[in-house]
């Protein structure tokens, strides 16, 4: 086959990105693949906006379905995003035959089933690698790479905007109110950054990478997710002073009887890898019975990072198809009829170690309250910490538990911040380090 012909529904940012590289590096991409890779279209309703490329004539056009319609597309890649006309595009396109590459997270993690299903029974193949992590090639490392692992955990910083936040809380003092405004006018956040800093965009990417790992279903629903919001530079100051930093993390954990998929503020050990991706950066560690940890990082998010994503799908599904063959690499690394309902951990059953902080009016007995009411609950210190910074008559006390029972600490919570003495809800954060 001379060439391959491409279909790219959106030419916003990285819809844009991608047409670059396709049209730029045509010849080395030629090379590379052993034919021609021919951007044939690409739609977008504001076909006269000035982009960071040149097409040729009648390439950028504003009808999409004239893309997913014609017989000589082989490759459709949607870029539009969202859960609604992106969808129905995907859909048309796989009925049609068509190859479909995309980035789109949510979509995915909502509909993911339904998809796989559909691109089964039209024989074609549907590829995600621009969906989690932005240039990390993560998919592609668990979908073959680690083929021959079973995968005991994933832990991963999958949002750049709410890494970027914590980094300069931590690095240079911020409020939270203040790093979120900063990466706003950077352009990380989003004017409206609730799908970020609420952990919602991190547990998008989760679900992709628990179905991949472990064979199952796609499980949003059932993913624990807890954003950065409550976070402060005074457990910034905590946790370093106890030997931490704290990141959003995403964290997948496979037990024999169920799945851990949880998405929260984390304290990990300094000494941890994780600790020192600083800024918009991400990083994902997959812990596998064979290889042991390894450690991706990259840029995961921004016009050429995501768009090389998206350009090494269209050209694992363009050898593929030189090569005769179709869906040589199964969407989901496992064939379908292997893919299972996984049982999720529910969140009161999990165990671990935590960090508590209470804001304390300053009189004697509040301490052996709060203490008191951890230990009904069967809860141990392990540490405990007030410096005496008061403010309006309250002081921060913050303690380290050993590890102890989710269920049994929201209890003591509740109880806590029912407590006269404490003004301020009290907040935890988990720890993880393999105490």
């Amino acid at each position: 086959m001379n060439e391959i012909n491409i279909g790219i529904l959106g030419c916003g940012v990285i819809g844009t990105g991608v047409a670059k590289i396709l049209i730029e590096k045509s010849d080395l991409l030629s090379k590379r693949t052993g034919t021609k890779l021919n951007l044939k279209y690409i739609s977008d309703l504001d076909t006269n906006r000035e982009r960071d490329v040149k097409f040729d004539k009648g390439v950028l056009i504003s009808d999409s379905e004239k893309i997913i319609n014609d017989p000589e597309i082989n490759i459709i890649v949607e870029l539009i995003g969202g859960q609604t006309i992106a969808k129905e595009f995907i859909i048309k396109a796989l009925k049609n035959g068509k190859h479909v590459v995309t980035a789109n997270k949510a979509l995915l993690s909502t509909h993911g089933n339904e998809l796989v299903k559909i691109a089964r029974e039209n024989q074609v193949d549907l590829a995600f690698e621009a969906s989690t992590a932005g240039c990390i090639p993560i998919i592609k490392t668990l979908k073959e790479s680690h083929i021959g692992n079973h995968i005991k955990s994933i832990s991963a910083i999958l949002n750049g905007t709410c890494n970027y936040i914590l980094t300069k809380i931590s690095k240079q003092g911020f409020s939270f109110e203040q790093a979120l405004k900063t990466a706003q006018e950077k352009g990380f956040a989003e004017a409206d950054p609730t799908l970020d800093i609420e952990g919602i965009d991190t547990a998008h990417k989760l679900a992709i990478l628990n179905t991949i790992a472990h064979g199952i279903d796609f499980n949003l629903e059932d993913i624990h997710v807890e954003g950065i919001s409550r976070i402060t530079p005074l457990d910034i100051q905590y946790a370093s002073e106890l030997g931490y930093t704290i990141k959003l993390l995403a964290i997948s954990k496979f037990n024999p009887d169920n799945i851990e998929a949880r998405v929260h503020p984390t304290m990990i050990p300094v000494s941890n890898p994780l600790s020192n991706v600083d800024n918009s950066m991400n990083a994902v560690v997959v812990d596998g019975d064979a290889t042991g940890h390894t450690m991706l990082y990259g840029h995961g998010a921004g016009m050429m990072p995501t768009a090389s994503a998206v350009i090494n799908d269209i050209a694992d599904i363009s050898r593929t198809f030189l090569a005769g063959s179709k869906r040589r690499t199964p969407i989901l690394g496992f064939p379908e009829k292997n893919i299972k309902k996984a049982v999720i951990l529910p969140m009161k059953n999990l165990t671990t170690r935590y960090y508590l902080r209470c804001i304390a009016e300053d009189h004697p007995g509040v301490l052996s309250k709060v203490s008191g009411i951890l230990g009904d609950e069967g809860i141990s210190i392990e540490t405990v910490h007030q410096k005496g910074m008061k403010s309006n008559g309250t002081v921060p006390v913050v303690m380290v538990t050993h590890i102890a029972k989710e269920e049994n600490m929201l209890k003591a919570l509740n109880k806590i911040s029912q407590l006269d003495s404490i003004p301020e809800e009290p907040y935890l954060i988990r720890i993880e380090d393999n105490k």
